[in-house]
């Protein structure tokens, strides 16, 4: 696979589930210690569905967005889920699929990236929350900042509501270098990273 490569489908996330909202609620912890266990494709499609999946015909979103703007977008770096290669991917919502980026295991230049916190360099994948804020600034003035920093925070806790529900853990990492973990996403200058979510099976 190289990054030319065509988009891997995603599993169709579930949209019925076991645990409760209350529930879920109830057993949320940041969790930073994982198992070398791999994640399954099913568990991140399920957790890149939470973030940002698609839920209407009209596009709405499992998150909400200031004006319906969706102005975030998500990285993952993968080094151990099952039938994927390492690399850095990004989600594309709208066909529920991911996109290879770059090929290879970036995990330990996003660890660096991130204070060489031992969360992410344990991590099974880390979702990267990034955000363009041109997309709400053009509609929102000097307030689009705030209403994406919020957007941010919904996305982060459906995930972690999620992964819960899963029994996987999760944290959300705000300690990081931007511009690092920028070269390491090679994001586009539009787009900031906001959060780092280590995930992995505990």
């Amino acid at each position: 696979m190289t990054p030319s490569s065509k988009p891997i489908q995603l599993p169709k996330p579930h949209e019925t589930g076991t645990m409760t909202v209350t529930e879920s609620l109830r057993k949320r912890r940041s969790v930073r210690n994982y198992s070398d266990d791999p994640l399954t494709l099913d568990e991140l499609s399920q957790l890149l569905w939470a973030g940002q999946g698609i839920t209407g015909s009209e596009g709405n979103r499992t998150s909400p967005s200031a004006g319906g703007l969706y102005p975030i977008e998500l990285y993952v770096v993968i080094t151990s889920v099952d039938n994927l290669e390492s690399g850095i991917y990004r989600y594309d919502p709208k066909n529920h699929t991911l996109v290879l980026l770059t090929a290879g295991d970036k995990r330990t230049e996003l660890a660096d990236a991130a204070l060489q916190q031992e969360c992410v360099m344990k991590s099974a994948a880390s979702i990267v929350i990034t955000a363009d804020i041109s997309k709400t600034s053009w509609k929102y003035g000097e307030r689009a900042e705030r209403y994406v920093f919020m957007e941010s925070g919904h996305v982060s806790q459906n995930i972690h509501l999620q992964a819960t529900s899963m029994n996987i853990g999760t944290v959300a990492v705000g300690a990081f270098f931007d511009d690092r973990v920028k070269a390491v996403l090679k994001l586009p200058a539009n787009l900031h990273p906001l959060y780092i979510m280590p995930i992995g099976r505990t």
